[in-house]
């Protein structure tokens, strides 16, 4: 027997419990439950359990903009799921959340108007099935199952231990060892400080350079606003507007003066370094200043290791493995006891879930994005996509308040369907990919684009990438629009 929800939401990490919390708000008399494929909640914070993970964007703007963050400005993943076990408790969301439900289909019935899903659950052979009439995916943009390790044939001659992040032991042992960590990324400048420590000497080898920003652990207004002891939400609110102000800035100089920025970011790197340190060769991109992510590093400690002689930094690539280590193309070696491939994820659209309508399978990169929070001819179907440059949850709170004022609609004028759809005036407009690499060219979004549903050349139906627009743009789209086909 299927069960029925009004509200189906598809994964329980910051999307889905900010998509649940603001269904219960608005729709407290709506039937809802959120699939997880996982044994717990948090995704990203459930799935990074290698040492010292922690954010990369502060918690004033990752966190909700309903739901203070009374810790530091950047925080570990257990901080962060803690704040998320809170939201879940005070929203009374527990019981709702259906661990370990992994769809492996979902079918569009126009006679029916609803969803259906076929649904497996972990430990057991039986297929579940939900029906809905509205799916909101909330999955995230990558494949928890496996992270991305490129195709080096000799690295099984290494007789050594190879681990990736997304898949960290959480018995191996690092103490008096020899570490070489692949990558340059948010990932590894995260795990470098944390292994130091206890490692005979980490090595951090990337292929290309990366651009750091050391930002502190506690933002200096945080100190002053402390001892006024203001209520929690002033004190969020006023945190959350000075660091999207910061962000701002910077994006924009990104764009306008991007050698400027690169000079101020290289200068401060230089600055934590050991005097005669080779910064132009190891921290100084071909890329430009957030074509890429700006890697945060809590109180310069990755340059503190490497200033204490804890760790190092090669820039250099990849001749083969054997059984000690590396051979790289410059003819030095490192020999290893750990390989860390901190090589990056895979991105995964809307959790893998293959869909149809009316029986007919769906491309989805044939198709089009409306705002980029609905998908061309997807029938009663949103999806929450955050931003690269700014907190994924900035755009999750602005996604989640459209959803809603769509929804309010379609019950205010009895309307039981709605689906995007490309008027007949912009029916040759140009389709582009999702994102453009000049825009932003991470390796795991290139590597994407074959897979991603595209965008067109004009509004509505481009996906927005910066919060200082879609802050006022997405307020005031309206349900009204003529691309919304209702019935």
């Amino acid at each position: 027997m299927a069960e029925h929800f009004d509200f189906l939401i598809i994964g329980a990490g910051i999307s889905g419990i900010g998509a649940a919390c603001h269904l219960r708000q608005r729709f407290a008399d709506s039937s809802f439950a959120l699939l997880e494929a996982m044994d717990g909640f948090g995704g990203t914070w459930w799935t990074h359990r290698y040492p010292g993970a922690r954010s990369d964007s502060d918690l004033f703007t990752y966190g909700y903009s309903f739901k203070p963050w009374r810790g530091r400005a950047i925080a570990t993943a257990d901080e962060i799921r803690d704040y998320l076990a809170e939201v879940i408790d005070e929203n009374g969301l527990a019981p709702l959340i259906r661990y370990g439900h992994t769809v492996q289909a979902a079918h569009w019935s126009s006679e029916d108007k609803r969803w259906t899903l076929e649904v497996s659950r972990t430990g057991s052979d039986e297929v579940l099935t939900f029906t809905t009439g509205f799916l909101w995916i909330c999955a995230g943009y990558y494949d928890h199952s496996q992270g991305y390790t490129p195709e080096w044939p000799t690295l099984k001659d290494f007789e050594g231990q190879v681990v990736h992040p997304q898949h960290w032991p959480p018995d191996l042992s690092y103490a008096d060892k020899r570490v070489v960590v692949i990558g340059s990324g948010a990932t590894a400048t995260t795990l470098i400080p944390s292994l130091a420590d206890a490692a005979a000497h980490v090595t951090m080898l990337q292929r290309s350079p990366t651009f750091f920003a050391a930002e502190p652990w506690e933002h200096p207004l945080e100190a002053q606003l402390r001892p006024l002891n203001l209520p929690d939400e002033w004190f969020h609110e006023i945190m959350r507007r000075a660091f999207i102000a910061k962000t701002d800035e910077v994006v924009r100089l990104a764009f306008a003066h991007p050698e400027d920025l690169r000079a101020h970011l290289i200068g401060e790197t230089r600055a934590r370094l050991p005097e005669g340190f080779d910064v132009d060769k190891h921290f100084n991109p071909r890329y430009r200043p957030w074509q890429q992510r700006i890697a945060n590093v809590p109180d310069g400690d990755l340059f503190h290791a490497i200033r204490d002689g804890k760790a190092s930094v090669v820039t250099d690539t990849i001749e083969r493995f054997d059984t000690r280590g590396i051979q790289l193309a410059s003819g030095e070696r490192l020999d290893a006891d750990i390989i860390v491939t901190a090589t990056g994820f895979n991105m995964q659209l809307f959790g893998g879930i293959p869909f149809s309508v009316d029986g007919a399978p769906v491309d989805m990169h044939e198709r089009v994005t409306y705002l980029g929070m609905m998908i061309e001819g997807m029938p009663n179907m949103a999806y929450t996509q955050g931003y690269f440059r700014s907190s994924w949850t900035l755009r999750s709170d602005l996604v989640c308040d459209w959803v809603c004022r769509l929804v309010a609609h379609m019950r205010e004028q009895g309307h039981s369907v709605v689906q995007p759809t490309v008027p007949s005036a912009d029916v040759g407009m140009q389709r582009l990919s999702w994102i453009e690499a000049d825009n932003f060219n991470a390796g795991y979004v290139v590597r994407s684009l074959g897979a991603m549903y595209g965008q067109g050349d004009r509004h509505p139906w481009k996906h927005g990438m910066e919060h200082a627009e879609e802050r006022i743009t997405l307020p005031a789209a309206s349900p009204l629009d003529t691309a919304l086909a209702y019935r």
